[in-house]
């Protein structure tokens, strides 16, 4: 584990006095030397260590030199731990000086857990340039939102000029088809100064097929023993897996310290395959913490198995997450509103009272048998809180996943995505908002890559290949007609087109999350009220649900949503205080022809809704 406060760079190369030290893991080679191709250019032979390092020195190696490694003076390599590839990843690295940039937005205190509301993006596709620095130019319509929080799809250096990202080759390095490593720095102190956090989405479960140096340089990387759904597995607990993990851990720690990312999203970690006493995960957590211990970084999780052993404290035997990712709630929501049965899907029923179980305890699995995965499922999420759950309607998965990239308001009405998005954004889970969702965006999300060609065509077929097994593309002639991954026109469609924004059909949908999240501030962080002496949320019918929340100001807040059908929806119990609408999304501000809904406040709280919507009610603390 890394010692705490004085951490230092061990891996790539880093700038000391007048010139660069580096340091290379590569246990394939008996020697190994650094080439600067840049003046003063040369080799210089590393010094071997135990364990399969090289490390040396450079005089005048400075910022901006151009380097090299060669191995068994003949083999030619970038630098694995490059923090930047200006030429792509397969050529020269580049020495950076972090320390270099001058950060404008002072002392920052990034939000807790609780505060969250995430809008994940993907760079190349948020905005028409595709760089940091125009993406940093749209953070102040987040803040405006009410979003503290941005996450960003995997950012590390990939092949090619376009990618989702999680092909990482180079991932100590910001991709160059995005900006240098200042550009990012730029975005990140940018979003500070706008009071949001950012959140780096980062993959260590596998490597990218193309360009991944580190795996190059030693076979150890990859498991003898496990497998992944890439292949071989990583190796984090074989010959040679206390490199592997320091890597990792490296990374993780450089990006946090050298950029300041506020927090992890690590992908995919029921991949990791770890049979060794102290779980990776967990020691990536205490190792990033003693690192950075001036303040506090929120690491989260992608792990669809329901375990709440990852967001324990580590003091009873947890790895110390601070969230997960909860598929469940879409899951629930899709199936419901959208009517998916193939897949993992077949494992909900879609009712309202699966959802309101997701909304309630934060999983609906919790050791139940899951036909999809072929047996039990899930852990009791019994007293955990619920603000460490992180649910979505809409993720880069749950659109690019599909055949055609469709969003989730593609295919259900308007006045369903409009409820669901007030059930969502007013949940106490921490809320996920994809790029574009906040004003139902025309655009789809699409898998896109630009490898080489031969790579590129087991791409396409692979991707192809992958809806066989559903419905729709039974017929081989159907599947052809999935958009090219490789195409520069499957990029370009996914890109989001921010003059529709303010357009009659979409300007509604903003105000509608504006004034949903403003809400959600002046409730209590993830909690729900006792109101009337019920659980916190009740599914009334097969369309309805209620969810109560408690006040910052001792009141309560009532969400009543009909996500189905038509018809008058009651919540069960005398109402005390004075009531008041805070909220309903067929309102003329959200929707240009609204079918008004009919609210009751005297007696019994009561919805008349002409169509599927969403009301929320508020009482204050000082109403008796």
């Amino acid at each position: 584990m890394h010692n705490p406060a004085s951490w230092a760079p061990s891996i790539g190369a880093w700038i000391d006095d007048d010139g660069a030290r580096f340091r290379l893991w590569a246990p394939n080679a008996t020697h190994a030397a650094v080439r600067l191709v840049t003046p003063p250019a040369g080799d210089t032979p590393l010094e071997a260590e135990p364990g399969g390092w090289f490390a040396g020195y450079v005089s005048g190696a400075g910022a901006g030199a151009r380097y090299q490694y060669v191995l068994d003076g003949e083999r030619v390599v970038p630098d694995p731990a490059s923090r930047f590839q200006p030429d792509g990843v397969h050529g020269p690295s580049v020495v950076v000086d972090p320390q270099g940039f001058r950060w404008q937005a002072g002392a920052w205190t990034p939000p807790s857990m609780d505060a969250l509301v995430i809008y994940e993006l993907h760079v190349g596709a948020f905005t028409p340039q595709g760089t940091f620095r125009a993406a940093a130019a749209h953070l102040p319509s987040l803040a405006e939102l009410g979003v503290t929080a941005v996450e960003l799809m995997p950012v590390a250096a990939f092949p090619g000029t376009r990618n989702w990202g999680y092909d990482g080759a180079a991932l100590f390095a910001p991709s160059e088809a995005y900006g240098t490593p200042d550009d990012l720095r730029y975005f990140v102190d940018e979003a500070h100064r706008l009071g949001l956090a950012v959140l780096a989405d980062v993959v260590y479960n596998h490597f990218g097929p193309d360009g991944a140096y580190a795996a190059a340089c030693s076979a150890q990387f990859f498991s003898d023993r496990h497998t992944s759904p890439w292949g071989a597995g990583i190796n984090l607990d074989g010959e040679g897996s206390a490199s592997v993990r320091r890597f990792f851990i490296e990374h993780a720690i450089a990006w946090v310290r050298e950029f300041r990312f506020d927090g992890l999203r690590l992908d995919a970690t029921h991949a990791l395959i770890d049979e060794s006493p102290v779980p990776f995960v967990a020691e990536l957590g205490a190792s990033v913490r003693a690192a950075v211990p001036e303040r506090d970084v929120l690491l989260m999780a992608e792990d669809h198995r329901n375990l709440r052993g990852m967001i324990e404290a580590a003091e009873h035997g947890g790895w110390g997450l601070d969230g997960v990712w909860a598929d469940d709630f879409h899951h629930v929501a899709r199936r419901l509103t959208a009517g998916d049965d193939e897949g993992y899907y077949r494992d909900y029923a879609g009712t309202t009272a699966e959802l309101a179980r997701a909304v309630g305890d934060g999983w609906v699995y919790q050791g139940e048998m899951s036909t999809h995965d072929e047996g039990p499922r899930g852990t009791s999420p019994a007293g955990l809180p619920l603000s460490r759950f992180v649910i979505c309607l809409q993720n880069h998965d749950q659109i690019g996943n599909r055949a055609f990239g469709e969003r989730l308001h593609h295919q259900i009405a308007p006045e369903v995505f409009r409820a669901l998005t007030a059930v969502l954004l007013l949940a106490p889970e921490t809320p996920l908002i994809f790029m574009g969702q906040e004003w139902a965006a025309s655009s789809p999300f699409l898998y896109f890559t630009d490898h080489h060609a031969e790579l590129g065509r087991l791409v396409r077929e692979g991707r192809r290949a992958e809806f066989r097994h559903f419905r729709a593309f039974a017929d081989a002639s159907l599947r052809e007609t999935i958009p090219d991954p490789q195409a520069a026109e499957t990029f370009e469609r996914s890109r989001l087109d921010w003059d529709e924004r303010g357009r009659p059909g979409h300007a509604g949908v903003v105000a509608l999350h504006r004034d949903l999240l403003a809400i959600r501030r002046a409730c209590l962080p993830g909690e729900m009220s006792g109101l009337f002496g019920t659980h916190g949320v009740t599914a009334i019918d097969r369309g309805g649900l209620v969810i109560r929340r408690r006040r910052r100001d001792g009141g309560e807040t009532v969400i009543v949503a009909r996500l189905a059908g038509s018809g008058r929806l009651v919540v069960a119990a005398p109402a005390s205080g004075r009531w008041q609408v805070a909220l309903d999304t067929e309102a003329p501000a959200y929707v240009e022809a609204p079918a008004p809904l009919r609210v009751e406040v005297e007696g019994a709280l009561a919805v008349d809704f002409a169509r599927p919507g969403a009301v929320v009610l508020v009482r204050d603390g000082g109403a008796r």
